[in-house]
């Protein structure tokens, strides 16, 4: 299935699983609850499509989905989650702030989340290896590596003396990933000015303002509506001419500097596994979070080149791909 098609079936996707359970009586339904949109989700939905496959599980056929999108409005979350427990659904699927919602909506329903960081300070378990209670999950170093980042990004824009970060203010993680990213600018000499965006309407503006303080780089903190919204952000930090590093893969691809990070694909396509050995009667508490360690470094040379930088041979060298 094609991308464009892909999105157009999950703008439809909150319908097609009630006509699944009217011809299938009995049909399990997953809770998908996300704090993005599905545009920008596609990518991942569709690994998470993957996963289930591999698990025994396609959509419409012997499963169906209920589709939950905050849209980036995350005070939306907890009536969401509410909406899914009421449909009675099987097991629900979030990342990490919705997937706090849902747990405060329910401490039976099985959650399984995606989290970017340690589910462990992130309040989603009190253990990795046997979480408990309803929850487990997939995480990947995202969160930590920020630091990593600045490192990389300096590498690049040596001259830059300061470099902005954007954060969602609203991300229960914002925070001490800010904190993190002012310990490693200050060993380096560099200075950290925090820039906010809570919205897809505030990117614009938020890129604009890291431009008027003076920075000569932008690292994004890893959140989720920053996941939902990589092409509108490489395209933003290209007319503010910023050169820009995220953790995405998808944001280099999107036309964005550079990326550094775990597989958001792959860590759905996991959470879909899990799924499904729940859906087949695993406990949740059960199933140890799992961690995927698998970083990769994405360098886009034709946008250095639109940027007028010279990416260092080091960092060609280290690259896992460069985009050219």
């Amino acid at each position: 299935m094609k991308r464009r098609e892909f999105i157009a079936f999950l703008g439809g996707a909150a319908v097609w699983p009630l006509r699944a359970r009217a011809q299938k009586p009995g049909l399990p339904i997953i809770g998908f609850l996300n704090g993005g949109t599905p545009e920008g989700y596609a990518d991942m939905v569709a690994a998470f499509h993957r996963g289930l496959k591999e698990a025994g599980y396609v959509a419409g056929e012997n499963v169906g989905i209920e589709y939950r999108w905050a849209r980036g409005d995350y005070d939306r979350l907890p009536a969401l989650a509410t909406e899914l427990i009421r449909l009675n659904v099987s097991v629900i699927v979030a990342n990490s702030t919705p997937a706090l919602a849902a747990m405060a909506a329910t401490s039976t329903v099985p959650i399984v989340f995606s989290a970017a960081g340690d589910p462990v300070e992130l309040g989603l378990v009190a253990r990795m290896n046997r979480p408990g209670a309803n929850v487990t999950g997939i995480s990947s170093l995202a969160a930590e590596l920020g630091p990593k980042r600045l490192q990389l990004l300096h590498e690049i824009v040596p001259g830059a003396t300061v470099v902005a970060f954007l954060v969602n203010p609203k991300g229960r993680n914002a925070e001490p990933q800010a904190k993190d990213l002012e310990v490693a600018a200050s060993t380096v000499g560099l200075q950290i000015r925090v820039v906010n965006a809570s919205s897809e309407a505030d990117l614009d503006a938020a890129i604009a303002a890291a431009r008027q303080l003076g920075a000569g780089g932008l690292v994004i903190s890893a959140d989720p509506l920053f996941n939902a919204s990589v092409e509108q952000l490489a395209a933003l930090a290209l007319r503010h001419q910023m050169p820009v590093i995220y953790q995405s893969r998808e944001f280099t691809a999107a036309g964005a500097l550079m990326s550094y990070g775990g597989s958001v694909t792959d860590q759905y396509r996991l959470v879909g596994v899990y799924t499904g050995r729940i859906l087949k009667g695993e406990k949740p508490g059960d199933l140890p979070v799992q961690q995927a360690t698998k970083v990769e470094l994405i360098i886009n040379l034709k946008t250095a080149q639109a940027l007028g930088l010279a990416v260092p041979l080091t960092l060609r060298v280290l690259a896992n791909e460069v985009i050219e």
